[in-house]
């Protein structure tokens, strides 16, 4: 079985096909396709993002296309980087300065106020079916500097609820037990043998 996952972002990229790999699925990325399109992210929702991205891709090479939205909700910001995490602080995708930004925001805000969770949402398109779309949460909260290096985009400044570390500080192993993306994929694997 083969999938195209619908992203050019490397640290996803490894984790899907970490999780896929126990199902005996083949994983793609547009990191394989040559010339591979930038599908403009247009939509308000986690949900909308991944249904575009998923249906254009799909269509486009008449294959079964995963794709994922994912950002970091933080309630004491009114939700804020959410839809726009990956480019939270410019244009640019920086991990770095988009931290850097979310530590400035959340500088005075007390440390029961600092709740956040991971959202993935996934979007399974297939060319001629209906899109099915599950979602995934990693609740925690949000620390008061980076801790760890392991990981990609807010994990080191993402403390993991109900433990003292952030998602840096843990094993691939270990984020792949309790991440929201790992939530999510449960999700699609419950209903595989209906999408393909």
């Amino acid at each position: 079985m083969k999938v195209l996952i619908a992203t050019k972002n490397a640290g996803k990229v490894k984790e899907f096909e970490f999780m896929f790999a126990e199902m005996g699925v083949e994983v793609s990325s547009l990191l394989d396709v040559e010339d591979a399109p930038e599908v403009e992210e247009t939509g308000t929702t986690f949900a909308e993002n991944a249904r575009l991205k998923a249906e254009e891709i799909a269509n486009l090479y008449n294959l079964p296309v995963i794709s994922d939205d994912s950002g970091l909700v933080i309630d004491a910001i009114g939700g804020r980087p959410g839809v726009f995490s990956a480019r939270y602080a410019g244009i640019e995708k920086d991990d770095d300065k988009n931290m850097d930004k979310v530590l400035d925001e959340m500088r005075s805000v007390p440390e029961h106020e600092r709740t956040a969770r991971f959202v993935c949402t996934l979007a399974v398109a297939r060319p001629g079916k209906a899109t099915v779309i599950v979602e995934g949460h990693c609740e925690g909260s949000i620390a008061y500097k980076k801790t760890g290096s392991h990981g990609f985009g807010y994990d080191p400044i993402f403390l993991v609820q109900g433990t003292s570390n952030t998602m840096a500080e843990l094993t691939k192993e270990e984020k792949n037990q309790i991440s929201h993306r790992a939530k999510a994929l449960a999700k699609l694997k419950d209903q595989m043998h209906l999408l393909f």
